[in-house]
């Protein structure tokens, strides 16, 4: 059983790391890429419309493998051991950046016109606008649609599997192979629920913090 929990442990903190890195990179990308999809410039627009249709209309696994592949059939890279972890974060990053970007584009698009105008009259450049009057409000109307990519992500860690990265759930399979027993899949069953559990907790309040109407 000390065994069973010290394998899992290890496979808990490469799920953590996977969340925690992919929503570093992914939160901030997600950013970005709302910008260039309200661009002005057709050719902008148009490419980044293409990346968010196909983050969104392929599945994630099928990105796994590209990005840990491409590296070596398209430009005949050695594939290091080392690269799967970052083979991981690097497709987790982008295809969550595009479902964040869609998040963001929708939270700052309703925004009143009113309120740039406003800002303008008042002297605020474009940026201070953005950052210091549009950003805190749309942070307040995205945070539920957040919280659920969030919590899918938390889910979403056990694909990792598929370019072979030892995460909680990867273990558990191989421990319950292993032991002819469901127990290890109970245990990151239950890692997955209180990990969840805690991430929606955590959201919930920081949406009860920025409310109004508290």
């Amino acid at each position: 059983m000390a065994t069973m929990l010290s394998q899992l442990t290890g496979g808990m903190v490469v799920s953590i790391e996977i969340f925690l890195l992919t929503l570093l990179f992914s939160l901030p990308l997600g950013l970005v890429v709302a910008f260039g999809r309200m661009s002005k410039n057709g050719i902008i627009k148009g490419i980044v419309k293409i990346y968010i249709a196909i983050m969104r209309g392929t599945p994630l696994m099928l990105q796994l493998i590209v990005v840990y592949f491409a590296p070596f059939y398209v430009f005949g890279i050695k594939i290091s051991q080392s690269y799967r972890f970052v083979a991981v974060i690097i497709a987790f990053s982008i295809n969550y950046a595009a479902y964040f970007a869609e998040i963001y584009r929708a939270g700052i698009e309703s925004i009143p016109i009113g309120q740039y105008e406003a800002a303008k009259v008042l002297g605020y450049s474009r940026v201070q606008t953005f950052f210091k009057i549009i950003f805190p409000q749309v942070v307040k109307r995205i945070l539920p649609p957040v919280t659920n990519e969030t919590i899918t992500l938390v889910k979403d860690t056990s694909l990792a599997f598929v370019i072979a990265v030892a995460e909680m759930f990867t273990i558990a399979k191989q421990i319950a192979a292993k032991q002819a027993s469901v127990s290890a899949l109970m245990v990151a069953g239950l890692f997955y629920f209180i990990f969840n559990y805690v991430v929606a907790f955590a959201m919930e309040a920081l949406e009860k913090k920025l409310s109004y109407y508290r």
